[in-house]
């Protein structure tokens, strides 16, 4: 079992006994309940579907691929600690935050045009964006004006810090997509084993 359901919390940092300051993402990785299995016998492939279950909402249920070995009973309960360790590498996938309708200029950090010489509207202009009657058309993936983000993403590599037993939550070095209580997918992918540091 290399995949969990997991809500990103707040950002902050932390120290390790020798001074080294981490600053680290709060996930709460769990608890979630296997709620259906696919089998390669009947569907073509093995998978379990997971589901964060709250009494508020109905469960957020997510179908991970495994290995034949890694199946689990419908029923069982999957915790942070039976995933992760403090020194694991993870991917973390999450939506990012949707910031609307966005310039190129804040899109795509484009300088813009100058401000003087008789300018007036151009500051945060793209420029040109063709070509001449030939091929007489705006080329495909041309970087314009749009919406930003709300879109999946996935950070890659980042270190486990720290694993807590009783609350399910794990403290990830780095920065992951997302706002407060997104949802994010967790996927243990190695281990770094370098990491010795003792968090106080």
């Amino acid at each position: 079992m290399k995949e969990i359901i997991g809500k990103k919390g707040e950002m902050k940092q932390i120290f390790s006994k020798e001074g080294e300051r981490f600053p680290v993402t709060e996930i709460i990785a769990g608890p979630c309940r296997v709620a259906f299995e696919r089998t390669k016998e009947k569907d073509g492939y093995s998978a379990l579907g997971l589901a964060w279950e709250s009494k508020k909402k109905k469960p957020f249920l997510k179908e991970i691929r495994i290995e034949v070995e890694d199946r689990l009973p419908v029923g069982e309960i999957v915790t942070a600690e039976k995933v992760f360790q403090a020194g694991d590498l993870i991917d973390v996938k999450g939506k990012s935050k949707g910031l609307g309708f966005a310039g190129v200029v804040k899109r795509y950090h484009f300088k813009g045009g100058p401000q003087t010489h008789g300018q007036s509207d151009r500051e945060r202009a793209p420029g040109s964006i063709g070509s001449t009657t030939t091929p007489g058309r705006v080329m495909k993936g041309k970087r314009m004006a749009g919406k930003e983000g709300d879109k999946y993403r996935t950070v890659k590599n980042l270190l486990v810090v720290m694993v807590d037993r009783e609350t399910n939550k794990i403290l990830v070095k780095g920065a992951i997509p997302g706002k407060k209580n997104d949802f994010v997918i967790l996927k243990k992918v190695g281990n770094d084993p370098r990491f010795k540091a003792e968090i106080i």
